[in-house]
């Protein structure tokens, strides 16, 4: 069961890799917005493909150890740059290769460390305002910043802002799930996870995808992590390992930045 559950996470990852692609294709260069993106038909196979990408990990989570399913989802930044090179008429480059196998590879030592909850999760009224007013303000100074940025800052601080409302996304989304939780929560809900997906197509729009599609990898779970921490009373990672795996998979987000093309829709 755990050689399935790692074959369908890897084919989730190859689904969410495409998915990704696509989208960023379209929004590459342009200056539509979320309403013009939902007409295109290739926007919306791609969002289909991030939405199978993800159920084929929810499976493979029910059939296997998080141990062997996390690190699986990482190898999507791996699928995902050569599907957007192939779509933009060109081929990836071997340092831009490399700086993805060194983003992976941090990233998979994040997810190994993170310790396991076995407890119920409970997030009272006032957890959820927190989390929705951290999450939106730290996404704010983040689009501020953007406006004063490079072309590669801005891809990356754009896609950091959406990791950080797709974290506060999932954070919610495990309450639930898995704990004790009122009406109104379902409500609150989309806030975080429109704001996340219009934030991330900005960020495409620039043109850097691999800058993009590493920093989203990266604040997405590291944001969910700190805040089960903060909000849910969940475990932290301890010791200098997490914190070498942080620095390598923002030394390999700084490589993307330097070796990938800026690339428009055409």
């Amino acid at each position: 069961m755990t050689a399935l559950a790692a074959l369908i996470a890897l084919v989730g990852s190859l689904f969410f890799a495409l998915g990704a692609a696509l989208q960023q294709h379209e929004a590459a260069g342009t200056t539509a917005g979320l309403r013009a993106l939902l007409r295109r038909p290739r926007w919306l196979v791609g969002g289909a493909s991030i939405l199978a990408g993800g159920g084929l990990h929810i499976v493979a989570l029910g059939l296997g150890p998080l141990t062997v399913v996390q690190p699986m989802g990482v190898a999507s930044l791996l699928f995902a740059l050569p599907i957007a090179a192939a779509l933009h008429d060109r081929r990836p480059s071997r340092g831009e290769l490399a700086a993805a196998g060194v983003v992976a590879a941090g990233l998979i030592g994040l997810v190994l460390l993170v310790p396991e909850s076995d407890g119920p999760t409970h997030l009272a009224p006032a957890g959820v305002v927190t989390l929705l007013a951290v999450s939106g303000a730290a996404a704010v100074l983040l689009w501020a910043g953007s406006k004063v940025a490079s072309a590669t800052g801005r891809a990356a601080l754009l896609a950091t802002g959406s990791g950080v409302l797709y974290g506060a996304t999932a954070t919610l989304v495990r309450v639930l799930v898995d704990g004790t939780w009122n009406w109104w929560y379902l409500l609150a809900l989309p806030v975080p996870a429109l704001l996340a997906l219009a934030m991330l197509q900005r960020a495409y729009a620039v043109g850097h995808f691999g800058v993009s599609f590493a920093s989203l990898q990266i604040a997405d779970p590291l944001t969910a992590v700190a805040f089960g921490a903060l909000l849910l009373g969940e475990p932290l990672p301890t010791g200098v390992v997490p914190i070498a795996a942080a620095a390598l998979a923002a030394a390999g987000t700084v490589a993307l930045a330097r070796t990938t093309p800026l690339e428009a829709r055409h």
